[in-house]
């Protein structure tokens, strides 16, 4: 994992009920937005009941085939839970290191990328940090198994479980009165929606709701930092992209699952006073970084010599470019946004009073083209890549992300300050080191390798 220092004291500010309605080219009410998107969020949920997973995980790494591994197959699946022991484990892991002002908060999709850099920094720093992860197999379970060894040295747990297991989520509750929950887990990607669309209903909707649930029902009631999209912004045309601009035009998925995730907040907010704020990452990139995203295969096709494809948009859209923005950076703004969040307003699912709800962008603000990012690779890597550029399906991508992160700014004191070059070189490293190291381990446990 990178460098990840323990955070300065960010300032706090007064947090605010931030519902942001489009309120261009858009005729409709905001209570007929509301109205329409809690519609689409629950036709969501009825239709994971009507879709079925039944495609195998995108074979990203030709040693990694799920299909050849039935014991892991993706799997609504808790492993056991309880006891003595494990309730030690887990209230120890949520023990507060620091005062005054320490948090006590839980992780879902802590073996995840975003969510194994967050859980560390916060544990570094003193917080109480428990993980939650199910480590299905949409990418190779050998990388997150890795993240949780390190998470382990660190001192935070990873209680294995699903987010739509009512029952664990309930008894972490019990056992521990957290102030925070910072909601990463999530069915991520664009592409993957096509062959299994159930899957992103029932992590992005109906997991989503599944933490609301057990979080308006906690006495007290935590604040809620969960993790949105960019991908909300779909078709809009408008750049920079920012919080108010227009999001009813979802081009994925992926993006309609989070745009709906944000109703539902706003449902959760109103009804029972949760406090919760939603973070739009855009391409977020770095070490121990996740196998599906370009930067993390293409390294992996270059060293091998095999040919990497390079998309290039349609008409005037001719460039494709993306606001990369690195882990560091992110975790950052993750973690101000665990500290400025407001107190939830409610008690054992009673709303007393109006509770905060934000919406925040998390880029970088540079985009740059995904040529020049295979331009860096090269040099990185002194391999010449093989590209084979061909237009960009209309498979959900959008060819353009920039993020205004004026507000981010303005409330949180977010500042990026690593550019794709030093992040990238930090990628690198990690990479060479991690898949050279383990290479033998890997390979062993079907994994991923450089050769």
């Amino acid at each position: 994992m990178s460098q990840m220092k323990p955070e300065k004291p960010l300032h706090h500010h007064h947090s605010r009920l931030l519902t942001r309605w489009p309120h261009h080219s858009n005729p409709y009410s905001p209570f007929s937005k509301l109205l329409f998107w809690s519609f689409c969020a629950l036709s969501l949920f009825l239709a994971f009941f009507l879709l079925t997973p039944n495609s195998p995980s995108p074979n990203l790494h030709s040693t990694w085939d799920p299909t050849q591994n039935p014991s892991l197959r993706r799997s609504l699946r808790t492993t056991n839970w309880g006891g003595p022991a494990w309730e030690k484990k887990v209230r120890s892991s949520c023990r507060v290191r620091r005062s005054p002002n320490g948090l006590t908060v839980l992780v879902t999709g802590a073996a995840g990328f975003v969510g194994s850099h967050l859980s560390a920094t916060l544990r570094r720093r003193g917080d109480g940090v428990l993980g939650l992860d199910s480590f299905n197999d949409y990418y190779d379970p050998t990388l997150k198994r890795a993240r949780q060894a390190f998470l382990e040295k660190a001192g935070v747990f990873v209680v294995e479980g699903d987010i739509n297991d009512a029952a664990l989520l309930k008894k972490l509750f019990d056992v521990v009165p957290f102030t925070h929950v910072a909601h990463l887990a999530a069915q991520a990607g664009v592409r993957y929606a096509l062959q299994n669309p159930g899957s992103y209903v029932r992590s992005n909707v109906a997991g989503l709701v599944s933490i609301l649930e057990a979080a308006k029902s906690a006495n007290p009631q935590p604040a809620i930092v969960w993790a949105s999209s960019s991908s909300v912004y779909g078709l809009n045309s408008r750049v920079p992209f920012s919080e108010s601009d227009r999001t009813d035009r979802p081009a994925s998925l992926y993006a309609a699952t989070k745009k709906a995730g944000e109703e539902i907040a706003h449902v959760y907010n109103h009804i029972y006073g949760l406090s919760i704020t939603g973070l739009r990452f855009f391409t977020v990139y770095g070490p121990w970084g996740r196998p599906d995203m370009a930067y993390f295969f293409f390294t992996k096709d270059i060293l091998k010599g095999k040919p990497i494809t390079v998309f290039e948009g349609h008409g005037s859209a001719h460039t494709v470019a993306r606001d990369f923005t690195y882990i560091d950076d992110v975790v950052r703004g993750c973690v101000a946004a665990l500290d400025t969040a407001g107190k939830s307003t409610g008690s054992g699912g009673k709303k007393r009073g109006p509770a905060p709800l934000r919406v925040y962008n998390l880029g970088n603000t540079t985009p740059v083209p995904v040529s020049e990012l295979v331009n860096i690779l090269e040099k990185l890597l002194k391999v010449k890549a093989v590209r084979k550029v061909v237009k960009m399906p209309r498979n959900g991508d959008v060819p353009y992300t920039h993020a205004n992160i004026s507000l981010a700014e303005r409330d949180l004191g977010y500042k990026p300050v690593t550019d794709l070059q030093t992040g990238l070189k930090r990628f690198v490293k990690w990479y060479l080191d991690f898949y050279s190291v383990k290479k033998e381990a890997v390979k062993e446990h079907g994994g991923l390798a450089t050769e």
